[in-house]
């Protein structure tokens, strides 16, 4: 792995550090949006955190960030019903979106959320990359390939994170990311490169983290 330090070339190193460093920065909670006019003005970097409902968005934020409570974990689906914006260091906002899909709530609810989604994910100027997280176990669905869509016509830069990879073997999670390669190879808005990430484990975290904190710098 690239966090292993007997592998890592001088460049590798220093973005690895640069991402510890921005994560482990103050972060909290500023503000919940439930419809766009709640929006905070857009200003600095914003990073996006969507998936379908329990994809654990929650839990990967909080591993990002070294916190056990900073985003709410729930083993409900759709326990997130706005956008979420957390402060981080006054550098960037990260941006927990509802899930999309299933979700134990009524139609009109789930309707409501989805608009919301996609207006922020068309519009927001400074969203700077949009984190697409997929559940290692279940890979694509027709939900998400909607989402990307959407990305692509927005032109939307987006990164597909793979979610629980400590549920699969190795070599299984390998070959999940070489599928998910093959199939966004092509697509002018998404990062060529999957991260996967476990919450539980630690793994591919300080990556993801380096991967942002260049965006976010640049």
């Amino acid at each position: 792995m690239l966090s292993e330090a007997k592998h890592l070339s001088p460049q590798e190193a220093e973005a690895l550090e640069a991402g510890r460093r921005l994560f482990a920065q103050e972060c909290r909670f500023v503000i919940g949006a439930a419809r766009e006019a709640q929006l905070p003005p857009p200003g600095r970097p914003e990073i996006g955190f969507a998936g379908r409902s329990n994809v654990g968005k929650s839990s990967l934020l909080n591993a990002l960030t070294g916190r056990k409570s900073l985003a709410r974990v729930s083993g409900t689906p759709g326990a997130t019903r706005q956008l979420n914006f957390f402060d981080l260091g006054g550098r960037a906002y990260l941006v927990d979106l509802p899930g999309y899909g299933f979700a134990r709530a009524g139609k009109q609810d789930i309707a409501a959320w989805n608009a919301l989604i996609r207006a922020y994910l068309r519009g927001r100027a400074n969203l700077r990359r949009l984190c697409l997280l997929i559940d290692a176990r279940r890979g694509l669905g027709d939900a998400d390939r909607a989402i990307m869509r959407l990305l692509d016509e927005a032109a939307q830069s987006y990164q597909l994170v793979l979610t629980k990879c400590d549920k699969l073997p190795a070599p299984t999670s390998a070959a999940v990311i070489g599928a998910l390669e093959r199939e966004i190879a092509g697509r002018g808005a998404c990062h060529p490169h999957v991260i996967a990430t476990s919450a539980e484990t630690g793994a591919g975290i300080p990556e993801l983290r380096a991967a942002l904190a260049a965006v976010i710098a640049a």
